[in-house]
């Protein structure tokens, strides 16, 4: 006897041969500060753009943390959502709370004095199984993951304020929130640091391959080398894109448009009709579309999956034996719609051969 659950939307991006996808709402930032904390202070709050973030009562190096976080680049993200943990306090009550918050890129500025980077890359990967769209970065941390960014410069400089690992991620994070989608971190500039550690190209070279996304000086400004995640493991369903940070938001922007679309239009309301169904069909569509015109995917279908049509028709003893495409397009599926989706994401320039004869 089948057992009925919570209701389940399950949108899953596989690569075939290469395969690629995309990413939503981008913008918002988390941070976990630790703080000495008055009695009655409030732990939890967002930080918008254009706050006065002197005004707030924190320390002066949460204040520049949240500073950071709020710089971005092509664009500002949009908030950054706060969470206040003691001095000897451990993360339990801030994951807790931010796990049901909505947010793109998680910072921690002492995650690495307090020895707790695993505690957080494991935590992602949880919610990354429930569906969430949490990504972190991280210093020093090699989680081979693509939702993991493994920053891994050693320090830059701001005249004379220098930031360490840990203590320039909440900047990595922002940045990364405030990257439109049709734009990578590749070569963005961080035009408040005057200088960083410096690596000759064969160690930059070697340190992109690792997975770590690291930061140089070309002279006039600093720079991010390469927007790569720590993900340096490929396999048949994650290919080489998925080693990119721009196309791994793509696939979380376009996996959390669509589940919004279900949620809002769909689940609980809709009769669970061919024709309701063709109707979510074109609404994703149509969404690929308008995508396809900001290039940002180059190509997108969607359609009933026949095939999980028919094995959930004989699950339920309907012999399919005898019908055709179309009728097992059309049978009714009780509360269950299965979809198929193909999608091709566009990269950014990155590599520019132009050999110029004179």
């Amino acid at each position: 006897m089948g057992t009925i659950g919570m209701p389940v939307i399950d949108i899953t991006f596989a690569q075939k041969a290469v395969k690629e996808t995309k990413k939503q709402e981008q913008g918002t930032v988390a941070l976990i500060l630790r703080e000495e904390l008055k009695e009655e202070q409030k732990r939890n709050f967002e930080v918008l753009p254009d706050d006065e973030i002197e005004k707030l009562s924190l320390s002066e190096t949460n204040k520049e943390q949240i500073k950071l976080a709020l710089m971005g680049n092509n664009k500002r993200p949009q908030k950054a959502i706060c969470y206040l943990i003691g001095a000897e306090e451990d993360y339990t009550e801030a994951l807790n709370w931010l796990e049901v918050q909505r947010f793109q890129y998680l910072a921690v500025p002492t995650v690495e004095t307090d020895g707790k980077a695993k505690v957080i890359a494991d935590w992602i990967a949880k919610q990354r199984k429930r569906k969430k769209i949490f990504k972190a970065v991280l210093p020093n941390y090699v989680a081979d993951s693509e939702f993991i960014i493994n920053y891994a410069t050693e320090k830059v400089y701001k005249n004379d304020v220098s930031y360490t690992t840990e203590q320039y991620c909440a900047r990595i994070a922002g940045l990364l929130a405030g990257t439109d989608l049709k734009s990578s971190c590749t070569y963005a500039v961080l035009e408040e640091l005057t200088d960083c550690t410096s690596l000759s190209e064969e160690q930059m070279n070697e340190a992109i391959g690792e997975g770590k996304l690291i930061v140089y000086h070309d002279g006039e400004k600093v720079k991010v080398v390469r927007g790569v995640n720590s993900l340096t493991t490929e396999t048949d369903t994650k290919g080489r894109q998925f080693k990119k940070i721009k196309i791994v938001e793509a696939m979380d922007a376009i996996t959390e448009s669509v589940k919004k679309t279900i949620q809002d239009k769909y689940i609980g309301k809709m009769p669970n009709s061919f024709d309701n169904k063709c109707l979510l069909i074109s609404e994703i569509q149509d969404y690929y579309t308008e995508l396809m015109k900001e290039e940002i995917i180059a190509q997108a279908s969607i359609e009933i999956d026949t095939e999980a049509t028919k094995k959930y028709l004989e699950s339920i003893k309907i012999d399919t034996s005898e019908m055709t495409e179309e009728e097992i397009k059309k049978a009714e599926t009780d509360e269950k719609v299965f979809l198929k989706s193909k999608i091709k994401i566009y990269d950014v320039m990155e590599e520019i051969t132009l050999p110029i004869e004179v």
